[in-house]
């Protein structure tokens, strides 16, 4: 149902430039029907910086959506670093509130996706060991790879899936 990477090519962002979350979110905001597009169907936007407040703190989810079809909340993180453990306790925090403050009766659990530059599946598998919420990471790219990495992902994947057939015979 989710995508792994997501493809940010439409936002005409610059390859080789550092940008800031809120210049990510900024041009995703710009682009909505795009991103929509890209997150798939059944998708309605909700807002972006919806403000959180717990024990007179504010938080804020970056992106927050309805989703018809799965009839739940998918509340967005944008992450402009490496996946780190905690990125979970914050969208946990952000699901659980979602669940008990938001969601109508009737409504699925909350889902949350934190989109970050890259991630390391153990870090990830050991994180969200435990945690009864739904919490997904996935990676975004500002542009499609060129031919020679894409080849390299295909073999690496295509690789990994023999290893594991291997494994388990």
């Amino acid at each position: 149902m989710l995508k792994d990477p997501y493809v940010f090519e439409f936002l005409g962002l610059p390859e080789d430039k550092p940008i800031l979350e809120k210049d990510l979110e900024k041009a995703l905001i710009v682009q909505i029907e795009n991103f929509l597009l890209e997150l798939g169907r059944g998708f309605m936007f909700v807002g972006s910086q919806q403000k959180i407040t717990l024990g007179n703190k504010h938080y804020y989810v970056d992106l927050v959506f309805y989703n018809k079809i799965l009839k739940a909340y998918v509340l967005i993180d944008l992450k402009m670093t490496n996946l780190m453990p905690e990125h979970f306790g914050q969208m946990n925090m952000y699901v659980n509130y979602y669940a008990a403050e938001v969601s109508d009766e009737g409504d699925n659990p909350p889902i949350g996706i934190l989109l970050c530059t890259s991630k390391d599946e153990i870090v990830a598998e050991y994180a969200l060991g435990g945690l009864s919420t739904n919490i997904f990471v996935s990676t975004y790219v500002k542009y499609i790879p060129d031919k020679e990495q894409l080849i390299k992902q295909v073999e690496y994947v295509l690789n990994k899936n023999k290893q594991c057939d291997e494994d388990t015979n």
